[in-house]
């Protein structure tokens, strides 16, 4: 919807500059499609789209879940007398809140409108609309801050707080008003312009049949879900808008992987040193606690996130924690999360493909084949030309001797042997010549000389 809103807004800007038409709707009109051009992109699609096996998508504003700081809050319970308000309890009531102090339970963020609390009712916004709010607007306070209630308007049915000075800078249209005629005649601005920029927020409390006659501390009590004015230090107004088991390990001082840069600090105290250094293509840096023979904790931050921690201890392996544990309980519900079935949903990556070995068959064996290329002996299944069968070895004879050379007549004699009375040895290519025969070097005797 806002995506479609800032392409319409461009082409109705267009129309309306070339018509040139600067009635008020037209003036309202060209506002409003300035205003949707400048919001972020981010802001526009902020919403999570799954689709699941079966080709179903489903947005985050539906099925998704939302940290449990942007969640709707649980109704207050407080007894709102009958009586009306009247003048003396208005300027009590004034009194005791201007400048009270407390600590957000949830984060407050900027912009003109702010939040709405319901007199023992909801919020609103709660959920995506609320997380939307904090990323266009920017945050006042986050959860565990200081705020301070700087004014306090009372109405008809509802209790304006300005929280950290309010939202909208002061004066901000006297200070482009000047008085004089032109030239040199010109005054300056009714109110310079400071420069200063509001930061603050906004807390409105609506009642359904007007303000009852209401004291400070039942006020306090109708905005314990949002601001919460008890005595705490830091570390308890902080972890007091955790889960218990996620509060429970920033007071025993142990970090876990998932937690804020925040929750560290909180549970560990500053670093004694730090390291930067890339991995990869991901900066980090390493928080490190302890020195030797104490145990040392190697405490590893991606952006503001904890991304592995690792525990070195004398004479003891190093322990390696890399699985997130504050996600699940930063959720709804503070549970861990449930794993997505593989039935339904499934992550997708590069090269992934899916297959059921029960019912489909595996993938062919590369092949130097071109695609649709087939060869005569396809057709004939039973046909053994051109198979491709295994290399058949001559199978030795059990009287044979691995050491027999092959041109031997007879086996070799065992070492240490002589052959028998009468045998001749076998004649080879090798073998002596005869003595009857003269050898090849020395010419022949002439048998006609005397001896």
């Amino acid at each position: 919807m806002k995506r479609s809103l800032s392409v319409h807004g461009v082409h109705l800007s267009q129309k309306l500059v070339r018509r040139a038409s600067f009635s008020r709707g037209s003036l309202r009109i060209v506002s409003l499609c300035a205003l949707a051009l400048m919001m972020p992109a981010g802001y526009a699609s902020a919403q999570v789209i799954t689709i699941d096996t079966h080709g179903n998508a489903t947005t985050g504003g539906a099925s998704g879940t939302v940290d449990r700081r942007f969640q709707q809050i649980k109704p207050t319970n407080v007894p709102l007398p009958q009586n009306q308000l009247d003048a003396k309890t208005r300027l009590d009531l004034i009194r005791f809140l201007e400048a009270d102090q407390g600590f957000a339970m949830r984060p407050f963020p900027g912009g003109h409108k702010g939040l709405t609390l319901v007199a023992n009712g909801e919020m609103n916004p709660a959920g995506e609309a609320y997380l939307d709010m904090v990323t266009a607007n920017g945050l006042c306070a986050k959860p565990g801050d200081r705020l301070v209630l700087s004014d306090v308007t009372i109405d008809k049915t509802k209790i304006v707080f300005q929280i950290n000075g309010g939202p909208d800078a002061k004066h901000r249209f006297l200070r482009h008003i000047q008085i004089g005629m032109g030239g040199p005649d010109m005054t300056n601005p009714v109110v310079p312009d400071s420069g200063e920029v509001a930061t603050g927020s906004r807390l409105t409390l609506e009642f359904r049949h007007g303000v009852p006659e209401l004291t400070g501390k039942d006020v306090e009590a109708l905005l314990a879900p949002l601001i919460s004015f008890e005595v705490k230090t830091p570390i308890q107004a902080f972890t007091d808008t955790l889960p218990p088991s996620l509060k429970q390990a920033i007071l025993d001082h142990h970090v876990m992987v998932g937690m804020s840069t925040d929750m560290v600090l909180y549970a560990k105290g500053h670093p004694e040193s730090k390291i930067r250094e890339m991995d990869g293509q991901m900066p980090i840096e390493i928080w490190i606690y302890g020195k030797p023979p104490q145990d040392v904790d190697f405490v590893r931050i991606n952006g503001n996130r904890v991304i592995k921690v690792e525990v070195a201890a004398v004479g003891k392996p190093v322990e390696i924690f890399d699985k997130d544990e504050v996600e699940g309980m930063m959720r709804t519900d503070g549970t861990p999360l449930i794993p997505i079935s593989a039935t339904t949903t499934h992550p997708v990556q590069m090269g992934d493909v899916q297959r059921n070995p029960d019912t489909q068959a595996p993938n062919a064996p590369p092949s130097l084949r071109a695609p649709g290329e087939t060869l005569p002996t396809d057709d004939n299944k039973n046909s053994r030309v051109g198979a491709m069968k295994p290399v058949q070895f001559p199978k030795q004879k059990p009287d044979d001797d691995s050491s027999a050379t092959p041109d031997s007549q007879t086996p070799a004699q065992p070492a240490g042997q002589t052959p028998a009375a009468g045998s001749q040895p076998a004649a080879s290519s090798g073998a002596q010549p005869n003595a009857s025969q003269p050898p090849a070097n020395k010419p022949a005797q002439d048998s006609s000389q005397p001896q």
